[in-house]
């Protein structure tokens, strides 16, 4: 289906769908692209999700999404939209089912030209050492009330039993824990689906990948994350696992009901939702919260395997594998945000948009305060990832957010029916990348083909004056579920 509603071009970077689309419409829905990639866009479809989200109860600016934007469960991914805290709801739809999938990146002090001889040994090891795949389980299993304690504490659970340092904490999203966290608003189905998957990888489109920095664009953020050209990375991209979908799928039910009893009248039932104050917002919210912690649990366990293979074949101390930062990009957060000129408290949705606050922000780690905020942006898996850094104007558009990724422009299923396994490997190899993966069929679902150029997603972010490019990184190595 390709969407034939208006889309009213405001400039290079910009597309507006007015509020008189549709009827129940609060406000505009403002849409960040090119014009090459409208095509794409409208396609699937997606800019219809981007004007649902407009109707939602208390909805304050305007319904964003971001240039990665693809058709999702009620939001588009790609999509944020801020909620007041007194009138508003939350719907986790606006959240995703994956709660806190998100990007980490870490730095090494080794060169490219050190690490490609021993590459495949490093990957074969990495891929020994982080459990990975569909229904992947971890190395060790973890007690009831060690689940507990990890959807309370999140990261901070992990540093305290040996998995990490405790200065991760200072470089992640949150210090790695969301505080309004209640394991009790966590069903039995939801523990028992993620005890055994905390410290596990998945499938999907998450993976692990080494790197190096191919350009610096930005000297003096670069410097300040720690980050040269020619420098070897990792990057982690995973979420809440089993935990988190169950939560959302749990909590969607019981939205559907609030919606019933509230007499929310809503576009799309995928957006069912409540209202914040609400005792089933609330629910919904301290749970989304556990979901959080576990996915900042989760990638600071599989940091410590990380590190582990680093250490085994190359003989690098984990200590000297330096934390740049932890992103989350599907979540709820309560933040402070200018709107129509006055300090308001919202309830920010992001569902692939990553939070990229400028420089300034307390919320940022002190030793980047002066710089802003790293954004983790991954590609496909034979393009890379980038780092970039938001600037003033992204807190007056996006409440401080932008782009998390590509972008899909083929479903999973398309992909499959697309891709050969033969062509995707050599495409890869043809590039010097060496792909581990449990399957063939997640190979194919995660082609390079199947993803926008993330080049071109980037371009738009800078092109909007949103961010500024800060390095780009390039995989030597990946690893797939």
């Amino acid at each position: 289906m390709s969407w034939n509603g208006p889309l009213i071009r405001l400039d290079e970077y910009r597309w507006m769908i007015p509020r008189s689309y549709k009827t129940g419409m609060k406000t505009d829905a403002i849409i960040y692209a090119n014009e090459g990639m409208v095509q794409s866009i409208i396609s699937d479809d997606a800019p219809e999700q981007v004007a649902n989200v407009a109707c939602l109860p208390g909805i304050v600016g305007c319904s964003l999404a971001m240039p990665d934007i693809h058709w999702g469960y009620g939001f588009p991914i790609g999509g944020v939209a801020a909620m007041d805290m007194q009138d508003g709801v939350i719907s986790p739809g606006g959240i995703g089912f994956d709660i806190n999938c998100g990007v980490r990146l870490l730095r090494t002090p080794l060169t490219v030209d050190e690490v490609r001889p021993r590459l495949k040994e490093l990957i074969d090891s990495l891929f020994e050492s982080v459990p990975s795949g569909l229904g992947s389980r971890a190395k060790e299993q973890r007690s009831w009330d060690e689940l507990d304690d990890i959807l309370a504490n999140g990261s901070q659970w992990a540093v305290s039993e040996g998995y990490g340092y405790s200065d991760d904490l200072g470089f992640t999203e949150s210090g790695g824990r969301m505080e309004k966290a209640d394991p009790e608003k966590v069903s039995d189905r939801a523990k028992k689906r993620g005890r055994p998957q905390v410290g596990s990888l998945g499938s999907g489109n998450h993976f692990v990948e080494v790197d190096y920095v191919e350009n610096v664009g930005d000297a003096k953020a670069a410097e300040a994350f720690g980050l040269r050209e020619g420098m070897v990375t990792v990057t982690i991209h995973t979420g809440s696992r089993g935990c988190g979908h169950q939560i959302a799928t749990d909590y969607l039910k019981v939205m559907e009901r609030s919606v019933r009893e509230q007499g929310i009248r809503l576009p799309d039932r995928q957006l069912a939702c409540a209202p914040i104050q609400s005792e089933d917002g609330i629910d919904y919210f301290t749970a989304m919260n556990c979901g959080a912690n576990y996915a900042w649990c989760n990638r600071q366990m599989l940091t410590h395997w990380v590190r582990k293979s680093f250490s085994d074949v190359l003989g690098l101390p984990g200590e000297d594998m330096g934390l740049v930062y932890d992103v989350a990009h599907n979540i709820a957060k309560t933040e402070e945000h200018r709107v129509d000129g006055e300090s308001r408290k919202v309830m920010v949705h992001r569902k692939g948009a990553t939070r990229a606050f400028p420089a300034g922000n307390p919320e940022i780690p002190e030793p980047y305060r002066a710089i802003g905020q790293p954004a983790i942006v991954p590609g496909d898996m034979g393009s890379g990832t980038y780092v970039i850094v938001g600037n003033d104007l992204v807190m007056d558009e996006t409440f401080g957010s932008t782009c998390h990724g590509a972008g899909r422009t083929l479903s999973r299923k398309a992909a499959i029916r697309k891709f050969d396994v033969k062509g995707v490997r050599k495409e890869l190899s043809d590039r010097g990348i060496y792909l581990r993966s449990t399957t063939e069929e997640g190979v194919l679902e995660e082609a390079p083909g199947a993803y926008k150029n993330v080049d071109d997603v980037v371009s738009v972010m800078v092109g909007s004056g949103l961010a500024r490019m800060v390095v780009k990184l390039t995989p030597l190595g990946v690893i797939k579920g």
